[in-house]
């Protein structure tokens, strides 16, 4: 039979698309592959490929929530790592990945107690909490950008970068076509979970642009749900051509047919943008753990490939002003996306598997 391969993810796009992509190489290799997520991240593996097997295992994340909640938390991760141990008994596994979010902590600790070769993926320039909570006591970290600033001492550790998509690979290497006479393509969007800032910021910002400008705009926005209409009717009342919705499941090659995109600074995003070299500004999540995303857009901008403009600064003024001058350079842009494209790594999924092949066939406990 062939080998199994546990992908033990959380429910967002950042920690769930470079887990699909892993599992899209490991079919391709003859492996058999299965998500262990919980229901919320179930509403996430709707693009990994049908011949994965899902299973929701109880979570929950104790850093969110009241009192009530803190306390549920670690008894619902207890809970869901005896779903997975009971779960590894009926069928034990080759190797368990975890890709980080407290939804992939029962089947990590279940991978800990019953010995199963176990490596980490970080995404992010910093250790997210699940998987500080276990970098210790894996096999090895697989690493997206470099080094996690808070990676303890002893632990072993490889750059291979962040898996990206088969839709993003497939739009790899189309070229940059510089900003001519005719339409300006301008692709915004906040992540899985979208951004309430960008929706509200954004339209406003391409609202201020000179009219010459704004009458050669074709926009992509995505807004949540509760900012759709007052984003369509800032954009039409200045006359932008745009398509905003909550959600495109077609974003890798909207990506690759952008002149600009604007963007918050998530793993994920940063990996499909340089692998298919487009020039960004890129907004950090201030929320985002151990400001993990201010580190991620720093990589890239100090590369030359994207603007870090920190939300706390971003105003609708500042924002236009940044992207008109953009604009009026289009030898800056076709350079910024030159540069992102020197930071891709299209074979993150390639170098990520053989290493989860090399440490399966060592069974290393």
């Amino acid at each position: 039979m062939s080998k199994l391969a546990v992908l033990a993810a959380g429910g967002t796009g950042g920690h769930m698309f470079p887990a699909q992509s892993l599992a899209e190489e490991l079919l391709r290799r003859g492996w058999r592959v299965a998500l262990a997520t919980d229901k919320r991240g179930l509403a996430y593996s709707g693009g990994f490929p049908d011949g994965v097997e899902r299973r929701a295992l109880k979570a929950a994340t104790p850093s969110r929530g009241g009192l009530l909640a803190k306390i549920a938390a670690p008894l619902a991760l207890f809970s869901g790592t005896l779903e997975a141990l009971k779960w590894f008994r009926e069928g034990r596994p080759d190797v368990v990945i975890g890709f980080g979010g407290y939804p992939a902590a029962p089947a990590t600790a279940a991978a800990i107690r019953m010995k199963i070769p176990r490596i980490i993926h970080e995404q992010n320039a910093v250790l997210g909490r699940a998987n500080k909570l276990f970098v210790k006591r894996v096999d090895l970290l697989a690493c997206g950008i470099g080094k996690p600033l808070n990676t303890p001492d002893g632990v072993q550790s490889v750059i291979v970068g962040n898996p990206i998509r088969d839709a993003a690979l497939a739009v790899s290497d189309m070229p940059y076509l510089p900003v001519a006479e005719g339409a300006i393509n301008l692709l915004a969007f906040g992540g899985s979970q979208g951004a309430k800032a960008l929706s509200d910021t954004v339209p406003r910002a391409l609202a201020l642009l000179p009219e010459p400008v704004r009458r050669r705009l074709k926009v992509t926005l995505q807004v949540r749900d509760d900012g759709l209409a007052a984003a369509q009717a800032v954009l039409s009342d200045a006359g932008i051509t745009a398509e905003a919705a909550a959600f495109f499941d077609d974003m890798p090659q909207r990506i690759a047919g952008a002149h600009l995109v604007i963007a918050r600074a998530g793993a994920s995003t940063c990996a499909e943008l340089s692998a298919i070299g487009r020039p960004a500004i890129l907004v950090p999540l201030p929320s985002a753990t151990g400001d993990h995303q201010t580190a991620n857009a720093r990589s890239l901008e100090e590369g030359g490939g994207a603007i870090l403009l920190p939300e706390s600064q971003m105003s609708a003024q500042g924002l236009s002003d940044t992207m008109a001058s953009l604009f009026a350079d289009p030898a800056r842009l076709v350079q910024m996306a030159a540069q992102a494209k020197t930071h891709g790594r299209p074979a993150a999924a390639s170098d990520l598997a053989d290493l989860v092949e090399d440490h399966a066939a060592r069974g290393k406990a």
